[in-house]
């Protein structure tokens, strides 16, 4: 109970931020338009725009990290990986973490830590423009940015022993995917019969599994 205690607690930390850290796009969205509309409609650029979309594109992708990793959503180059059992999985995937991944992450928590607090000894601005906006504070994502991944990381080590154990891997907090939009269109169709309609979702369920080429046990909604 406590490590599906710890696992749902940190699925929901990665999950949170992720999620939080996705409104971002909205907000570089608006920047854009406003930024199109004084440059071609008012003849007003703004010089420092391009250093604001850097830094809301490049945080976005970070602090999504860790909730791609929790999702299971990164893509696997190993076309042979689906076709393994739940422990020969687990094993591969225990090997990779302690070779690749915490190595790679670490040292990114590393030299981020000491790359911002460089940047905030000097208060760095950027040098794209004569007077570059402050990137302290977008520099200093890098580090939260990478602790938040090795979080997830270590979760994702207590996932692989659990499946080790039980030959079953235990389950993840379960986010909308495209495949509830299926579902939901398809559940107020009103140009196919209910048979079809379930074998319909049913089949839809089915690709969509199969996609993820992992077979995560009982899923929680969150």
């Amino acid at each position: 109970m406590t490590v599906e205690r710890f696992l749902q607690t940190v699925d929901g930390i990665s999950t949170w931020v992720g999620k939080a850290a996705a409104w971002l796009i909205v907000v570089l969205m608006v920047v854009v338009c406003l930024e199109v509309f004084k440059r071609y409609l008012l003849n007003a650029p703004t010089a420092w725009i391009f250093d604001l979309n850097n830094m809301l594109y490049g945080s976005l992708f970070m602090l999504c990290g860790a909730y791609a990793l929790a999702q299971n959503a990164h893509v696997r180059g190993d076309f042979l990986y689906s076709s393994m059992r739940p422990r020969t999985q687990a094993t591969l995937d225990l090997i990779l973490y302690f070779v690749f991944f915490f190595p790679g992450i670490t040292a990114l928590l590393y030299a981020g830590w000491d790359y911002a607090g460089d940047a905030w000894r000097i208060r760095e601005h950027s040098n794209v423009t004569a007077d570059g906006p402050p990137v302290y504070h977008f520099k200093t994502v890098i580090p939260i940015a990478g602790a938040l991944v090795l979080l997830q990381g270590l979760a994702e080590v207590v996932r692989c022993i659990v499946c080790l154990r039980t030959g079953a891997w235990p389950a993840r907090l379960k986010d909308v995917s495209e495949i509830d939009v299926v579902e939901e269109q398809l559940a107020h169709s009103e140009h196919v019969d209910d048979e079809a309609r379930q074998l319909a979702i049913a089949r839809a369920a089915q690709i969509d599994e199969t996609a993820r080429q992992r077979g995560l046990g009982g899923d929680n909604k969150i």
